[in-house]
């Protein structure tokens, strides 16, 4: 018997967008070292930053994105962030939820 293609959208999603991306990925291999100089940097750009306003966009989830640009040749500004929002490999690598606003 012939299935339906009946399409009903979750309402809840038990999996990360990092348990998605494979294991063997080379992204992984790229946030390591991309998480550990961040480490190194963090401190110079907490110094950059006030204390009393609205909080920002934090500087490693836009120097990531950045990053993805460059090794995806993405060609313009606005695509990275349609790519972010439905791309759970390139969300997994900036270090977005499911549900987080690009």
């Amino acid at each position: 018997m012939r299935g339906d293609d009946l399409q009903q959208a979750g309402m809840f999603s038990y999996v990360s967008p990092e348990q998605r991306m494979p294991q063997d990925h080379p992204l992984r291999a790229i946030r390591k070292l991309c998480h550990a100089m961040f480490a190194q940097v963090c401190p110079q750009f907490d110094k950059l930053y006030a204390r009393i306003v609205r909080p920002s966009i934090a500087p490693a989830k836009l120097l990531r994105a950045a990053l993805l640009q460059v090794l995806y040749s993405v060609r313009s500004d606005r695509l990275p962030v349609e790519e972010l929002d439905y791309n759970m490999l390139f969300r997994s690598f900036v270090g977005l939820n499911m549900d987080d606003r690009v």
